[in-house]
């Protein structure tokens, strides 16, 4: 069920909230797992066993690595002077790890690429297993390539020692699958989620926090990426050779905001509900599109899933530590791997091959010293045309698609007359547009802090200026609900873009 729906808002919400607050401190872990499954299950009936199933299955690995380890409880997990005790059946930790690694990659595998893969050897494959099993043909789990990368995340920092196995099928279930970030992340470790599970403490002040966090990702999703997605469906939609240059131009700098309002809307309400019962998710996005390099962009957008491949993937590969050869070659494998997370279609694994050029040529001499030359708006508008050009495969479902689509970029598609672009641009997709290139930017959030420091306000204070403070962003946040909810009455729900992943 999407967050930004009015059953979710105005029903599901509403009732969560009574029973985790009901349910009292000692019950909330349970209230709150039984939700979760529950919401889960309200769109995918057919997937939730495979879900219980590979909770327990993990589980049970880290309760081996629990007894392999010693269950004496005298280890401080991950902290300085901690004994790594690798002298207890290192080689049986290995093997329980790859165990764990592969049935997770395995369970994903089959699911998600087994028919893409087949693909390869058998082209006609998808055809002839669309036509056999037509409707009934099972789909990939919601959410599955999140909840596995948390599944690992879990069994590695086991392996590391980097936290304790967790004992308690109720926590580490919850650990998995609680509903915020499900779906669509943020992508968190469990070496930081661990003491979360254990003891979770909601105040008023976090509680609204959280409120009004969620409102602000609510707004982002349906005022702003829900208009700009339908001007980009329909400038992506044209036939081949129909898209004149303009138009094409257009429609990919709508799409280029729509995802990253549509992405970030989705991780600032996951992060609100996570505060409204007490959870704490990482950030995900630091205005990503301020960056003046692809080095400095994939620090600041996915923020979660970059510390994944990063901390899991990078580093054990040998990371900057080694040959720059090597390096440049441990770049390219985790971005094709980026890539091919996202989805079973070549579009993606160019994309991430795409990305993972761009690095590896600003880590050359060459590279590095062309950048380095380059002014502060230059280095600026070279990231946005790699990123927006690379948004090209991204979007589109195939690969000839892609190719029809950079042809009308460099002016090879239809000419301007034959589809004027002002039968598509109208007065909300340029509102939209403005507010969009504003948002993206730390600007606003300066404003914010600006006027407040003009009216004498002091973040937390409760005094005559703090609480006119309060009292403007209370009403800030109610117009944005008011408008959010009219638009969701009035409009055709979408989807978020990550529920597909």
């Amino acid at each position: 069920m999407s967050f930004s729906s009015i059953t979710f808002l105005f029903f599901f919400l509403p009732a969560i909230l009574l029973v985790h607050f009901l349910s009292g401190k000692r019950f909330r872990n349970a209230s709150l797992l039984v939700v979760s499954l529950a919401l889960y299950a309200w769109g995918e009936q057919g997937n939730l066993r495979l879900l219980a199933v590979m909770i327990m299955v993990n589980y049970l690995l880290g309760l081996a690595f629990h007894c392999l380890d010693g269950a004496d409880g005298q280890c401080s997990y991950g902290a300085p002077g901690c004994p790594r005790r690798d002298d207890v059946l290192p080689r049986a930790r290995g093997w329980l790890l790859a165990v764990g690694v592969a049935t997770n990659l395995g369970v994903l595998v089959a699911f998600k690429y087994s028919v893409w893969l087949g693909s390869w050897i058998f082209p006609a494959l998808p055809f002839y297993v669309s036509a056999l099993l037509g409707s009934d043909r099972p789909g990939a789990p919601l959410g599955i390539s999140f909840f596995t990368f948390h599944a690992l995340s879990y069994l590695i920092d086991v392996y590391r020692r980097d936290a304790r196995p967790q004992t308690s099928l109720l926590k580490y279930g919850l650990y998995i699958c609680v509903f915020p970030k499900m779906l669509a992340g943020p992508i968190q470790p469990y070496r930081e989620a661990a003491s979360q599970l254990q003891d979770r403490t909601i105040t008023v002040e976090t509680f609204l926090g959280g409120v009004e966090r969620f409102i602000t990702g609510l707004a982002k999703k349906t005022l702003l990426a829900a208009p700009l997605a339908a001007f980009a469906d329909d400038v992506f939609g044209n036939p081949p050779g129909m898209l004149p240059t303009t138009l094409a131009w257009l429609g990919l700098a709508s799409f280029t905001l729509q995802i990253y309002f549509d992405f970030s809307g989705y991780t600032d309400m996951a992060i609100g509900l996570g505060q409204m019962f007490g959870l704490r998710f990482p950030e995900n996005f630091d205005y990503p599109y301020t960056s003046r390099s692809i080095r400095e962009l994939w620090r600041r957008w996915h923020i979660s899933l970059s510390r994944w491949f990063r901390d899991y993937l990078y580093i054990p590969l040998g990371g900057s530590q080694c040959a720059p050869s090597r390096q440049y070659a441990n770049l390219v494998i985790v971005f094709l791997l980026c890539g091919l997370w996202h989805g079973a279609s070549w579009n993606y694994v160019i994309w991430g091959a795409w990305h993972g050029l761009f690095l590896v040529l600003e880590r050359t001499a060459i590279g590095a010293g062309v950048l380095g030359r380059a002014g502060a708006p230059l280095r600026h508008l070279y990231t946005l045309m790699v990123v927006s050009l690379g948004w090209v495969f991204f979007r589109c479902d195939t690969l000839v698609q892609s190719v029809d689509f950079f042809s009308a970029l460099l002016g090879m598609g239809a000419v301007d007359a034959a589809v004027p672009a002002a039968l598509f641009v109208n007065a909300e997709w340029t509102l939209c547009m403005v507010l969009g290139v504003l948002g993206s930017t730390p600007w606003t959030a300066r404003a914010v802090r600006m006027g407040r420091w003009l009216g004498g306000w002091e973040p937390g204070s409760l005094d005559a200026a703090g609480q006119r403070f309060l009292a403007l962003r209370g009403v800030w946040c109610g117009i944005l609900l008011v408008l959010s909810g009219m638009s969701l009455a009035g409009g055709t729900h979408k989807p978020f873009i990550y529920f597909k992943f």
